[in-house]
């Protein structure tokens, strides 16, 4: 088969990015008032601050402004992350960084399916943060062997959807015909069943042992339990979502507001209590599902996160129960040791950049100088920072704490095992930061070939 006639991997990615969305929207009806939220303060930053539209609209990032950046999902056996792995190939997402949320006191470890190059990215950067259950840190016997049994049981994936996994794989694409046929198949895995598989009793067992457990094992499937649009003012829509009815966590998580935003931060209204009819016919509720929003800045290199970490470490020490509006207040207060410049930190370091030719660059006729400062004073190249495209542990774990009542175990803590995960996986998960240090490097060799050409 000529592969001309294939659609395109990102092409799948966007249509599956926008059925996952209307789904949802019509299963938690509160998103759809997020998103009107969210679009609403967009658009009054966007007024407020022409500079910063125009620096959108140059670099392409405007016109997906609007589209959902994350959702996330929650499987429970080595078999289903393994076929995950596979259905989300065919839309170019590939499993990129590890997350150990043990740390947290949260028994599952992660990755983030994602695009991983610049074309791609543009086109449409959604991702999905998927999380493995950790049946081995069930203390108890009896559980832990009735949970792995239920979970054995089941099947998240349709036959149409196993099907044309493999059809992807063995002729290396879809058609137009098998493309919409596998989004269709594929949204089935994430939709939202209020059956239960099990009885009240044995959901309430695990929902004693840990909430996420019981999510995680007494559904037909990993149902999507969150998706995530991008806001330019993560603090104003925190402030506003009491107003349009929804109830936010306490506090923002991540870095706190600057003049030049790092890495992520995160907030979400609380999960919804839901009805559930149990096996036997027993009534009960269940609480998993919530909106959740993003503000992304630039990523931080190995020296930059060792920085952000040790400033995080502290501020943890100083933040605990505080409030939102102390909690930011602590929180850049300690920050205040990590520079809030995009030269600083780029000549420390500290941050990763695009580099380009400016216009002076692109006239300036052929040279030869590699003292890359010496450009910048030239004005000769410029550079931009790259969004950070990935997770932080400890961000990613208070979001689910917090919509999961708060639920801790330090039973569960310090147990990292990267390993044990790339073995479910299948494959070996990517290191984000060398795929922004390879970016960097990138930019930085095409400017300087570019310029003695």
């Amino acid at each position: 088969m000529n592969r001309q006639t294939f659609v395109s991997p990102d092409e799948i990615r966007d249509r599956f990015s926008k059925a996952m969305s209307a789904m949802y929207q019509a299963e938690v009806p509160q998103y759809e008032t997020l998103l009107e939220l969210v679009e609403q303060v967009n658009r009054e930053t966007l007024e407020r601050d022409p500079a910063l539209a125009g620096r959108l609209t140059v670099h392409g990032e405007l016109d997906r402004l609007g589209v959902e950046r994350h959702g996330a999902i929650r499987v429970g056996s080595d078999e289903e992350l393994a076929m995950l792995r596979r259905l989300f190939a065919v839309m170019g997402m590939h499993p990129v960084g590890y997350y150990d949320l043990s740390e947290a006191g949260v028994p599952v470890h992660s990755t983030a399916f994602r695009p991983v190059d610049d074309a791609s990215l543009a086109r449409n950067p959604f991702r999905v943060f998927t999380s493995l259950l950790r049946l081995e840190l069930i203390e108890n016997d009896t559980l832990r062997e009735r949970a792995a049994e239920i979970l054995a049981a089941r099947d998240i994936f349709t036959d149409g959807a196993r099907e044309l996994i493999a059809t992807h794989e063995s002729q290396g694409g879809l058609t137009a015909d098998q493309a919409e046929r596998f989004v269709n198949e594929a949204l089935e895995t994430f939709r939202w069943h209020r059956d239960a598989t099990v009885d009240l009793e044995t959901y309430e067992a695990l929902h004693a042992e840990h909430r996420l457990i019981a999510d995680v094992v007494c559904f037909r499937g990993p149902h999507i339990n969150h998706l995530t649009p991008r806001t330019l003012d993560i603090d104003e829509v925190q402030r506003r979502m009491p107003q349009a009815g929804m109830d936010p966590k306490e506090v923002i998580e991540g870095p706190p507001r600057r003049r030049c935003p790092i890495l992520l931060r995160q907030t979400s209204f609380k999960a919804l209590e839901e009805s559930i009819l149990f096996a036997g016919e027993r009534q009960g509720t269940h609480t998993a599902r919530f909106g959740e929003i993003e503000q992304r800045g630039v990523a931080l290199t190995p020296a930059g996160r060792k920085l952000y970490d040790q400033l995080l470490k502290e501020s943890r020490r100083r933040t605990a129960g505080l409030d939102n509006a102390e909690h930011q207040r602590v929180l850049a207060e300690v920050f205040r040791d990590f520079p809030d410049d995009e030269a600083e930190l780029r000549l420390r370091g500290l941050a990763f950049f695009e580099y380009a030719l400016t216009d002076a660059g692109r006239t300036a006729g052929r040279v030869v100088e590699r003292d890359i400062e010496a450009l910048f004073e030239r004005g000769l190249i410029e550079a931009r920072p790259i969004t950070y495209e990935d997770f932080l542990p400890v961000s990613a774990a208070g979001i689910f704490q917090s919509n999961l009542g708060g639920d801790r175990n330090e039973a569960y803590a310090g147990n990292a095992n990267r390993d044990a995960f790339e073995a479910a996986l299948g494959a070996s998960v990517i290191d984000e930061l060398a795929l922004y240090a390879k970016r960097e490097q990138a930019s930085l060799t095409a400017v300087l070939v570019a310029l003695e050409r």
